[in-house]
């Protein structure tokens, strides 16, 4: 208006120079959301050839440890590690499947992407503590009652398991109703009782039924454990019974509160 006074004209100044329109600051908040995508867009595609074609992140190399008995080459010839292939896209339970059932010393194998370009495989054996002689060769038992390997020579320090089970009488009824595989199980279980310190001297477990095994050590001297329940007690009874009693030859610790020895 021709007639505005220097008043009014200041105060349309002021209004105009005050904060922008809702409107632009949504097309701007917009602009920055649509910017955003197009750079994470970017991003991701970079990250998907990456990870899918390039040559930077194939399998060249094959890397074992924790092996023992096995070789490393027998471990990467049972796992078949797909070389050449994207190392995103490998099947690792395929891997580890595959190397449990081709060698089955195998207890575990653990199958590690290690990037750009490796896979590790890592490996834990199984341990025997028991061994079944069998054809003039031994069949090695690990400590779930698996028979998990057969060698030409027994390995030292392991005892030997005698299933000495009777057609008749109470040895005939503890397999029927266990099965001779429980039974394998209840003998590992002893084995795994017996005291530390006596473990190198125990020779064989003998298993007559499920609440008849015993122990025969290197020299001679036997141990009646009865079943493997109460192994903890039995193993303090035994302990403090051969401390007590060095010169006796057989021991008994079915009943562990009642232990008892003979001879001399």
């Amino acid at each position: 208006m021709a007639g505005s006074t220097t008043a009014e004209r200041g105060e349309r100044k002021r209004e105009s120079s005050g904060p922008p329109p809702v409107r632009a600051v949504r097309r701007r908040r917009l602009r920055l959301i649509i910017a955003s995508a197009v750079v994470l867009l970017f991003l991701g595609s970079g990250a998907f050839w990456l990870l899918y074609g390039s040559d930077l992140v194939r399998v060249e190399r094959v890397s074992v440890s924790g092996t023992d008995v096995l070789t490393p080459e027998q471990v990467r010839e049972a796992a078949d590690v797909p070389l050449g292939e994207q190392l995103v896209s490998v099947d690792t339970g395929a891997i580890e499947k595959r190397a449990a059932e081709a060698l089955p010393r195998i207890d575990t194998v653990d199958v590690v992407r290690s990037w750009p370009d490796e896979i590790k495989l890592r490996v834990t054996e199984r341990t025997p503590v028991l061994l079944v002689h069998k054809g003039g060769k031994f069949v090695e038992v690990d400590d779930d009652g698996v028979r998990f390997a057969t060698v030409e020579k027994a390995p030292k320090g392991v005892p030997a398991l005698e299933m000495d089970l009777s057609r008749s009488g109470s040895s005939a009824a503890s397999l029927r109703r266990f099965g001779e595989d429980r039974l394998v199980r209840e003998a590992v279980r002893v084995a795994g009782a017996v005291p530390e310190s006596l473990a190198p001297e125990t020779r064989s477990v003998k298993v007559r039924s499920y609440d008849a095994i015993s122990l025969e050590l290197t020299d001679g001297r036997t141990v009646d454990w009865g079943s493997s329940e109460k192994g903890a007690q039995k193993a303090r009874a035994l302990t403090a019974l051969m401390k007590a009693e060095p010169d006796a030859r057989h021991f008994d610790v079915s009943v562990p509160s009642a232990p008892a020895s003979s001879g001399s």
